[in-house]
């Protein structure tokens, strides 16, 4: 299943790839598809955490939300998807939310890699500070809302993020809070933030309205970081 992956990496890449273990926070519109990128390019070890049930509103751009899913564990229907794309792989699914008071449970330590792509501005700002303080490479995803143009999405190391509201409201509450990100990492993200055309109805949550090639787009490019991370040509990436 990885013949067309060995012939562009080579058979060191892969190996690496098939041995790390790789634990990802948030299976939503980015992580899930980050997931699949994942798992298609070699990974046999990953953990996909994530707490949240499918419904409608989610078949618009992640994943696991089909209108035969709605109701299930997004970890559940998504384990499923990437043993039928690799039966071997080790695929451990954790209907967990991550906060302050559950991330030791995960045993951060025990990685090699860290992804986040979780929305809550106050849990991943300490999933950031957590992973951080690890040796695991640790990369991240910014918001991923209010876009339509897939040729802005672009990687930056965090500090230099531009343009990208939660990568500012995150570097406020660091600054504020005068605790700091232990090492740098990579961030996915866009510059381009457009408005809503669409109020909610009354009595409805307000949310910002996304799109899946956007949000696709960005789970690949941060599948991409830890790939190419990996490959022995970019090892000092």
């Amino acid at each position: 299943m990885n013949s067309r992956t060995r012939l562009l990496l080579g058979d060191e890449t892969l190996q690496r790839l098939s041995s790390v273990r790789v634990i990802l926070f948030g299976v939503g519109g980015v992580g899930s598809w980050c997931a699949e990128a994942l798992v298609r390019s070699g990974i046999c070890h990953l953990t996909i955490v994530d707490s949240d049930v499918v419904c409608a509103s989610n078949i618009n751009r992640q994943l696991p939300a089909t209108t035969k899913t709605i109701g299930r564990p997004k970890v559940e229907v998504l384990r499923e998807r990437l043993l039928d794309i690799n039966p071997s792989a080790d695929i451990q699914a954790l209907c967990q939310v991550y906060d302050a008071s559950t991330s030791a449970s995960f045993r951060l330590d025990t990685y090699d890699y860290i992804i986040d792509a979780i929305d809550s501005l106050k849990d991943k700002a300490h999933l950031i500070l957590t992973a951080t303080s690890t040796r695991a490479t640790f990369f991240s995803a910014m918001g991923a809302a209010l876009k339509t143009d897939p040729s802005r999405i672009t990687t930056a190391e965090f500090w230099k993020v531009r343009g990208c509201p939660l990568a500012a409201a995150l570097r406020r509450r660091f600054r504020s809070e005068k605790t700091f990100p232990q090492k740098k990492f990579q961030c996915v993200f866009s510059e381009e933030v457009l408005k809503n055309r669409v109020e909610p109805a009354a009595g409805e949550e307000r949310v910002n309205g996304s799109l899946v090639h956007i949000t696709a787009i960005c789970g690949f490019t941060l599948a991409s970081l830890l790939i190419r991370h990996a490959d022995s040509s970019d090892a000092s990436m």
